[in-house]
Parts: C-alpha cells; sequence; structure tokens
C-alpha cells in the first residue's frame, strides 16, 4: 500500500541527514509484519529477494524492456554510476556509520549496501538517468506491532532523468511496485521455510556488496 510521504519524512531516520537533498519519490508500507526485533529478519528477506521472478507476464515483460532499453541506450554503464558520475553517499556518512557494517549484499546488482542501523537499511544506486536511495525501515503499525516501510529518493539526472522518471512513474504505481509488494508479503511468510529450500534465499548474498540486480529494472 503506497503511503503519505509523512510516513518516511516524520520519523527521525539517519538518511534525512545524508541525503537531504534527494527528492522523495513515493513511500510504501511492506506487507510485513512481525514484532519489535524482527528488522533484521526483514533486511535477510529482502537481500535474498527477486523482484518479477515469480510475477505476472506484464510484469517480465516490463523488467526486460527496462533491460533492453538500458543496454540499447547505455543508461548502467560504469562510467554513469557511482564513484563515477555521482560520487557515493558513503562519503557523506558521520562518522559512527562509516566504519559500521552497511548490510548484506549480492553480486552483480547496481544497489549498493549504504547504512545499516537497528531500524533503517539503505541502498544506493547511480545511472545516466538517476542517483537513486531505497530506503527501508521498521515501524510500529496500527495493531501494535511492527511492520516493514520502504521509501524511493530519486534525484534525477537533468532533463534525460526527469523525462524517465515520468514515464516509468504510471508503471511503478500501478504495476510493478503493487506486484512487489504481493512477492515481498509472500516471501516473508516463506521465510520459516528451510534455507536452502525458500526462494528468498537461493543465490546467496555476501557481506557488502549488492541487492539483487533485477531490483526496480536497475533502477528507482
Amino acid at each position: 500500500m503506497r503511503l503519505p510521504d509523512t510516513a518516511h519524512t516524520s520519523r527521525p531516520w539517519r538518511i534525512h541527514e545524508i541525503a537531504p537533498d534527494f527528492p522523495l519519490e513515493d513511500v510504501w508500507a511492506l506487507p510485513t509484519p512481525g514484532g519489535p526485533d524482527d528488522f533484521p529478519e526483514l533486511v535477510r528477506v529482502l537481500a535474498g529477494f527477486e523482484p518479477g521472478r515469480g510475477a505476472s507476464g506484464i510484469v517480465r515483460a516490463l523488467f526486460a524492456v527496462r533491460a533492453k532499453v538500458g543496454g540499447a541506450l547505455g543508461l548502467d554503464r560504469p562510467q554513469s554510476g557511482l564513484g563515477a558520475r555521482v560520487p557515493a553517499l558513503r562519503d557523506r556518512l558521520p562518522v559512527d556509520l562509516r566504519d559500521a557494517p552497511a548490510g548484506p549484499a549480492r553480486d552483480g546488482s547496481p544497489f549498493v549496501p549504504l547504512l545499516l542501523t537497528g531500524d533503517e537499511w539503505a541502498l544506493e544506486i547511480a545511472n545516466k538517468t538517476v542517483h537513486g536511495v531505497l530506503h527501508v525501515g521498521w515501524v510500529p503499525d496500527v495493531h501494535g506491532g511492527h511492520r516493514g516501510q520502504m521509501a524511493i529518493l530519486v534525484k534525477p539526472n537533468g532533463r534525460l532523468g526527469a523525462l524517465y522518471m515520468a514515464a516509468i512513474t504510471p508503471f511503478r504505481h500501478l504495476i510493478v511496485y503493487p506486484v512487489m509488494m504481493r512477492e515481498i508479503g509472500q516471501a516473508w511468510r516463506d521465510r520459516a521455510r528451510p534455507r536452502d529450500a525458500s526462494p528468498a534465499t537461493r543465490g546467496g548474498w555476501s557481506g557488502r556488496g549488492r541487492i539483487s540486480p533485477r531490483a526496480h529494472g536497475g533502477s528507482p
């Protein structure tokens, strides 16, 4: 479910001090009910999550189109990424976060872990169109428990980036993200399976690299 911007802006997230110049694109409630200490489990599930893997044909087609367009236009070339076109946000981290673990990662993904706290995880991405942050938090819910919350912060790269975001926004809001929410909910419910049998954990991840390359089709 999409939430008002205040669901993110009203909370004392560390990302506010690190990326104050990144506009908030949207905020989503994750269907991941749990207790106050379950945030590490959410991080583990999301680190192994592959959007679109079990999705409808139209969502898989959208990911495929994004990959083809990105390849044809060179949107995801290394020279357009972090440390090349834009400085990495890790350079802005305060002392207490700079040497702390940034969270799990998957090889081959454009999403780079930025920070991890007891209730907050952020990953960073940059390409020819945007410099963005995927932010995940653990918040109280109306039922007295807790759940995940996801926010997307995006700084478009000039006119190309603005046009790109305008073009994909209807697909993100109406198709891609609703399907992702259902898949995340299923992965959360399936997390009690043996780890070698769970779709959410296949493929493996290691301590500090990148999250699934299919996430957002390579962009927010």
